[in-house]
């Protein structure tokens, strides 16, 4: 029986990972998540996903099975991590604003048997309302999105009352995409005869 890591800080991951109804252990992984200048859009989370895997494989037992995971907001060709302090929060915000943007989460499955590297990226676009400055600064002064890429959190008040509009996975907005998690990891479980 395959042991389960997820190789992430977040609680947010944490929750929604439990939320599967499997076992796992939590990891912190100390990665570089820098990435080359070439990169666009999806291939950023995949790169950086992967980069956090390697950084812990060399941990991995045989019976180990790793999921790392990297989430990235994109609008207007920008990249949107987590903001540095409430003038770039506030920044993205404004960006966000009256547009739609997506929210691409990389996720990777490393097995410690050297059975190989399984990966894929999940797309969502959101559409936010032109929202007013009072707003942006009300989020980020009550819910310091400061750990957040994009600077906001889907499940948080920005959320309530600036989404419009969802295509695609909520789950994958907060940072995991459960439904194509869940088929990946049963589809191992299948080739594995667990």
């Amino acid at each position: 029986m395959r042991r389960l890591i997820l190789g992430s800080q977040s609680p947010r991951r944490r929750e929604l990972l439990g939320g599967l109804g499997v076992a796992f252990d939590t990891v912190t992984i100390d990665a570089d998540e820098s990435y080359p200048a070439d990169l666009q859009a999806e291939q950023i989370p995949l790169y950086i996903a992967r980069a956090k895997a390697r950084a812990y494989a060399h941990r991995l037992g045989a019976e180990d099975l790793l999921i790392t995971a990297d989430t990235l907001v994109w609008c207007e060709g920008q990249v949107l991590g987590k903001p540095h302090d409430e003038q770039d929060a506030r920044r993205m915000l404004r960006l966000l604003s009256g547009r739609t943007h997506q929210v691409f989460t990389a996720v990777v499955l490393t097995a410690g048997d050297g059975a190989g590297e399984q990966s894929f990226v999940d797309t969502t676009d959101v559409t936010f309302r032109v929202l007013t400055d009072s707003e942006i600064d009300y989020y980020i002064r009550t819910c310091r999105p400061f750990d957040k890429a994009g600077a906001y959190g889907i499940q948080e008040w920005i959320g309530y009352v600036g989404v419009t509009g969802i295509r695609g996975s909520y789950f994958n907005v907060m940072g995991l995409p459960l439904e194509p998690l869940y088929r990946a990891l049963q589809e191992r479980m299948t080739e594995e005869g667990e």
